[in-house]
């Protein structure tokens, strides 16, 4: 089985690569450009997502299985995460329409669903899908999953694991949501707990792992079990909360957007006041995985090893 994966350098896909060293598959490692060492059996194809080189290179190398992991995640340029993200989607999943691949495999986001008060908690996968439109990252997944959906409709041969992942935490991974807690203070909103919920680096690794030919297809949140309310986590990292109504946060966000001490937007005050939390209930019962790790047990992972 001939496996390629794009944006292969990322956090993720190193952590892949990685678990995947050990087995027997062939694998097509793609990105802009190598930036860390990986196995030696593997190839590597400089790979271009938001150019036609994804279907230069999936129909020359016809693969069975592309993993999608090419994104931008935020803070980003928002022109230039479309292009990566949405057009990008858009040109890997018409080629491998196009040239005959039996699965493909994408990491989305529970950013899909959106920051919204009235989101169910948990969010199931038939829960709609929002996004956000001022918070382009969650705009974006919400636009390829259209793109997915409408694919899954028109294109049935072509079989699809979408995965909806929380936040994912592991060794030296640093994000927009880690971000918050290098914070001398931690943020909060004025009547909402703000419930954290993640995955571990090598949990997902080993949900995608799965995904290449042992798990039905499907679209799957992927969650640890649990969460962590916003209290819990201060008190964990020995910090204060700094509670603020919305009209203050947005005036802090303002400011310190304006003087560049943050990315956060006023306009993303919904990001953190309205966090999606995941039912995990299909990813264990039909996707056949239980991760090894729960909320709290990932953020500690994460905490020891950021020395925090």
């Amino acid at each position: 089985m001939l496996v390629l994966i794009t944006g292969a350098f990322c956090s993720v896909g190193c952590a892949l690569i990685q678990e995947l060293s050990n087995d027997s598959l062939d694998v097509i490692v793609t990105d802009i450009a190598p930036t860390l060492s990986f196995p030696l059996h593997y190839r590597f194809i400089s790979m271009d997502v938001r150019s036609q080189d994804p279907d230069k290179i999936i129909g020359r190398e016809r693969p069975d299985v592309v993993i999608h992991l090419a994104a931008t995640p935020p803070p980003s340029n928002r022109t230039f995460a479309h292009q990566v993200n949405v057009v990008g989607t858009r040109n890997v999943l018409d080629a491998c329409i196009a040239h005959g691949v039996k699965r493909l495999v994408v990491t989305s986001s529970n950013a899909a669903y959106g920051y919204h008060v009235d989101n169910p908690q948990p969010l199931t996968e038939t829960s709609p899908l929002r996004g956000n439109a001022a918070f382009s990252y969650a705009d974006h997944q919400r636009q390829i999953e259209n793109m997915l959906e409408q694919a899954r409709i028109d294109q049935p041969q072509l079989e699809q694991v979408v995965l909806r992942v929380a936040t994912v935490l592991g060794a030296g991974v640093e994000n927009i949501i880690t971000a918050l807690f290098h914070r001398p203070k931690i943020l909060a909103v004025n009547g909402s707990d703000g419930p954290f919920s993640f995955i571990w680096t090598r949990d997902l690794t080993r949900v995608l792992v799965r995904a290449i030919a042992t798990s039905p297809p499907g679209v799957f949140n992927v969650a640890a079990d649990g969460v962590i309310s916003v209290h819990e986590l201060a008190q964990k990292l020995g910090k204060p909360v700094l509670m603020l109504p919305v009209w203050g946060l947005k005036t802090l966000l303002a400011i310190g957007h304006t003087l560049r001490f943050t990315h956060y937007q006023p306009s993303h005050v919904s990001f953190l006041q309205h966090r999606p939390v995941l039912d995990n209930s299909a990813l264990k019962e039909t996707f056949g995985y239980t991760p090894e790790l729960s909320s709290r047990q990932v953020f500690d992972l994460w905490q020891k090893n950021a020395g925090l």
